[in-house]
């Protein structure tokens, strides 16, 4: 807060201040009280009015607050009923009771103020061992278990060959003919297809005649 904010803010105090206490002065006097009393009630008010803020300024219990409230509506009600709302040259009695016993009401909550103990700060127990804030420390991501490794597939076992099938020797002697007379005309040895189809043999029949022609 700058200097001139607390010059404008003290200033509004005293103003605020004065009314307050010129009304609640008044309200006294009308309400019966006279000479010094009626001067005493505004400053009991706001004395009164001090303490519970501060007060609260240390403690915001309800016993705080209560005597606030009644504060504050002893200050707002005189400011309220020099207004107009009331006739000061005829005070009811309710009001007249009321200023009355403002002192002794003024008195007990002050003194309950000063005497009511402050909220105590708790204090750790000695015998109760000391809570350490630790670094929350990250859990280590579970291990993934390598997969086995998968047995290997036994090799093919290979299919017997059939066996090649018995040449008679003398078809033997007519493929060789038939080959001698490929071989002569073509210039190359004939193969199982045009074996094949010259004798009108099978073709596994022709092959084996083929290998022993080669």
């Amino acid at each position: 807060m700058t200097s001139k904010i607390r010059i404008v803010v003290l200033i509004l105090a005293l103003i605020a201040g004065s009314l307050s206490f010129a009304h609640l002065q008044a309200l006294a006097e009308a309400a019966g009280q006279s000479g010094w009393k009626a001067w005493a009630y505004p400053v009991s008010v706001d004395l009164l009015l001090v303490c519970v803020l501060h007060r609260l300024r240390a403690d915001r219990s309800v016993a705080a607050w209560f005597w606030f409230l009644i504060a504050l509506v002893a200050s707002l009600g005189a400011n309220i009923a020099t207004a107009g709302v009331l006739d000061l040259e005829h005070v009811p009695a309710w009001l007249r009771i009321l200023v009355a016993g403002w002192p002794a009401l003024a008195f007990l909550g002050g003194t309950l103020l000063a005497h009511q103990p402050a909220t105590p700060e708790v204090e750790p127990d000695p015998a109760l061992p000391a809570v350490v804030d630790h670094p929350e420390v990250p859990e280590p991501a579970p291990e993934i278990a390598e997969p086995e490794p998968v047995p290997a597939l036994p090799a093919p076992v290979p299919l017997p060959q059939a066996a090649a099938p018995a040449v008679p020797p003398a078809l033997v002697d007519h493929a060789r003919k038939v080959a001698t007379e490929h071989r002569t005309r073509t210039g190359t040895d004939i193969d199982t297809a045009t074996l094949r189809a010259r004798l009108g043999i099978p073709e596994d029949l022709a092959g084996a005649i083929v290998a022993q022609l080669a």
